[in-house]
């Protein structure tokens, strides 16, 4: 048998579905991305969570749950986070244009060892021994 679904609205503006309740206010997939933007470049510039937080005059927690999508970043908020990063705010909105994609090929670093591979191979000056380092990753992730 069918179950019926009903909505309810329950103190401070969250609506209840089957008791499962949900807030129309709460961080969605664009938060998400904002978020991985936010890290990318904090990563990028090697600024802990707890220095940028100190910048922000907010807890790390506060920049981890920003970085998770977990929390909505407002507006001004946003404007002190691209001055602590040094990029423009569009930065964290690109998305059809040429430098978002350069942004969005970088994404992948969202380890620590993705980035330690990456600096290793940029500190590489000799362009064999770059070619090496590449067939040897690409060799290793073969075997897989």
């Amino acid at each position: 048998m069918a179950r019926k679904t009903t909505l309810r609205v329950i103190s401070g503006g969250k609506k209840k579905t089957n008791d499962v309740p949900t807030n129309t206010r709460s961080a969605g997939k664009y938060d998400v991305e904002l978020g991985k933007r936010i890290r990318l470049r904090r990563v990028e510039l090697d600024i802990s969570q707890s220095d940028l937080a100190d910048k922000l005059g907010v807890s790390f927690q506060q920049v981890q749950k920003y970085e998770k999508g977990v929390n909505r970043v407002g507006a001004s908020r946003l404007q002190q986070i691209a001055t602590a990063l040094d990029v423009p705010v569009t930065f964290f909105y690109e998305s059809q244009t040429r430098g978002a994609k350069e942004v969005d090929s970088l994404l992948f670093i969202d380890s620590a060892f993705s980035l330690r591979l990456l600096r290793a191979y940029a500190s590489v000056k000799n362009q064999a021994v770059q070619r090496q380092f590449v067939s040897l990753i690409e060799s290793i992730a073969a075997n897989e």
